[in-house]
C-alpha cells in the first residue's frame, strides 16, 4: 500500500495520504451550529490517519439544508466552532476541508432515524427552491422555481460561505454540485426545464456551477484548495450522462478547480444503478483520463488493496471513504503500520502499533 499512504500535493498543499473522509450528513446540528459531536466525530478520523477530513454539506443557506438538523455555514456565528474543529484536525497531521451544498428541491427532509419524507412547514420544514417547478418524488410539494434574482442570491451565499470556511480555517473547499441537488439540478436535463440562460443547452445547464466556481475561486488563497462534486450520470435515460461530465470537468479544469470528486446518482427517483464495489471508480478515471484533470474515487471502496489497485492503475488521484470510516475511524493506521509509521500514528496510540 505504498501509493495509497504517500503524500499528494493538492495545489499548494501536501496531504500526508490519499485517503480522504468523504462527506457524510450527520444530522446532529441545530440552526446549523456544529456541536461537539461534531469535533469528536471529525477529530477520531483525523487521529485515525486520514489525509483530508471533510465536513458533511455544510448548508450555505437555511433553505439549503437537506433536513432542519444540517451543518450550516451561512452566518458567521457558526465560525468559532468550525475552528476549533479545524484547528484539531491541522493538530493532528490531517487537512480540514469542508463541502459547501445548497440541497434545492431535496431539502426539507426529515432526519433518517425521525421519519422519511418532506418536513411539513407546521413541523419547522419550509419551501424548497430549485431551477424548476418539478418534485423530486410524487406527492411531494413541488419547489418554486428560482428567478434570476434568486440565483444570483445563491452565488452570493456559495461566496459567502467559502469566506467563513476561510476565516474557521479549512484549508480545502468542495462544492456539492451532486447528489441531486440544487446545482445538480441545474445540469440536468430531467430537473431544469427552464428557458432562459439558465436551461435547455449544456452551456446554460452549466452557467450556474460555473458562476458559483468563478466567485468562490476569486476569493481563494494560493494555500486553499478547490474541489467540486459530481454525479457523473443521473442513471436515468435523457438524464446527465458521463459525456457531459467529461465536457463539464474540462470547463471546470480551467476555471481554477483543483480536483473533480466523482460520485453519481441522486437526481432521479426512477434511477436505476448496478450497486457493486467499486461501481462509480470508471467514471473517476474517464474524467481523469479525458478531461486531464485530477479525481477523487468514492462509492463501496471498502479495503486498502482495492483502493491501492485503483490509484496503481491510474484511475483516480485520491480515494474518498465514507461507510467504511464510519465502522472504523482508524483505517488508516490499522491498514498499514509500516507505511504510516513515520507521521500519522499520535504519540498517544504508538504502543499500540505492535
Amino acid at each position: 500500500m505504498n501509493m495509497l499512504f504517500s503524500s499528494y500535493k493538492l495545489k499548494n498543499i501536501i496531504l500526508r495520504n490519499r485517503l480522504v473522509v468523504s462527506p457524510m450528513c450527520q444530522y446532529s446540528s441545530v440552526d446549523g451550529y456544529a456541536t461537539d459531536w461534531h469535533l469528536v466525530h471529525l477529530g477520531s478520523r483525523a487521529v485515525g490517519g486520514a489525509g483530508l477530513v471533510f465536513t458533511e454539506a455544510a448548508a450555505i443557506g437555511p433553505e439549503g439544508r437537506i433536513s432542519p438538523k444540517d451543518l450550516g455555514i451561512w452566518k458567521d456565528e457558526h465560525i468559532d466552532k468550525l475552528a476549533q474543529i479545524t484547528h484539531f484536525i491541522s493538530q493532528q497531521g490531517a487537512t480540514p476541508g469542508i463541502q459547501l451544498a445548497h440541497a434545492g428541491r431535496k431539502a426539507s427532509t426529515f432526519a433518517p432515524w425521525e421519519g422519511r419524507g418532506q418536513v411539513p412547514l407546521f413541523q419547522g420544514g419550509w419551501k424548497t427552491l430549485a431551477p424548476s417547478p418539478l418534485a423530486f418524488r410524487e406527492l411531494e410539494d413541488a419547489p418554486e422555481a428560482m428567478d434570476v434574482v434568486g440565483i444570483a442570491n445563491v452565488i452570493n451565499d456559495f461566496t459567502s460561505a467559502a469566506n467563513r470556511a476561510l476565516v474557521a480555517g479549512f484549508k480545502v473547499i468542495e462544492i456539492h454540485a451532486a447528489h441531486g441537488y440544487l446545482l445538480h439540478q441545474f445540469l440536468s436535463p430531467l430537473s431544469n426545464q427552464r428557458t432562459d440562460q439558465y436551461g435547455g443547452s449544456f452551456e446554460n445547464r452549466t452557467r450556474l456551477l460555473l458562476e458559483v466556481v468563478r466567485s468562490v475561486a476569486a476569493i481563494l488563497p494560493e494555500e486553499v484548495a478547490l474541489m467540486v462534486r459530481i454525479s457523473a450520470t443521473d442513471w436515468a435515460e435523457g438524464g446527465w450522462d458521463l459525456a457531459q461530465s467529461i465536457q463539464l470537468s474540462k470547463l471546470l479544469k480551467n476555471n481554477q478547480v483543483d480536483l473533480v470528486d466523482v460520485s453519481s446518482g441522486g437526481l432521479a427517483a426512477h434511477q436505476k444503478i448496478d450497486v457493486k464495489p467499486g461501481y462509480q471508480v470508471p467514471f473517476a478515471e474517464a474524467i481523469r483520463h479525458q478531461a486531464g484533470v485530477p479525481t477523487g474515487a468514492v462509492g463501496l471502496i471498502t479495503n486498502a488493496h482495492q483502493a491501492e489497485t485503483i490509484l496503481l492503475e491510474g484511475k483516480a488521484d485520491l480515494i474518498f471513504m465514507a461507510r467504511e470510516l464510519l465502522r472504523n475511524p482508524y483505517f488508516p493506521l490499522t491498514s498499514s503500520s509500516e507505511e504510516l509509521e513515520a507521521s500519522a500514528w499520535p504519540n498517544q496510540y504508538i504502543r499500540a502499533k505492535r
